[in-house]
C-alpha cells in the first residue's frame, strides 16, 4: 500500500469488509482500495485468529465478489 490510509478510513474499511452484502468491489468504488488492499488492512487491524476467521468467512462466501454473485443468480 502507497500510503496508509487514515483511522476513520481504516474503521470504516474494516467495517465494509465484516459486512456480508457489501463486495469487494463495491469497497473498491466506495473506498478506492483494491481486493488486496483491504486483505492487508484486515490483516493489519485484526488480532490473528479475528483475521483468520474473517479470511474463512469471504472465502467462501459469493456475496464478496460481485462476479460470483452474477454467476449464481444467473444459473
Amino acid at each position: 500500500m502507497k500510503t496508509k490510509p487514515s483511522s476513520d478510513q481504516t474503521s470504516f474499511v474494516v467495517r465494509l469488509a465484516w459486512e456480508d452484502r457489501t463486495s469487494f468491489e463495491e469497497i473498491r468504488e466506495r473506498t478506492g482500495f483494491a481486493e488486496s488492499q483491504v486483505i492487508e488492512i484486515m490483516r493489519r487491524e485484526l488480532k490473528p485468529s479475528s483475521f483468520r476467521c474473517w479470511r474463512k468467512r469471504v472465502s467462501g462466501r459469493v456475496t464478496k465478489h460481485r462476479k460470483l454473485l452474477e454467476l449464481r443468480l444467473k444459473g
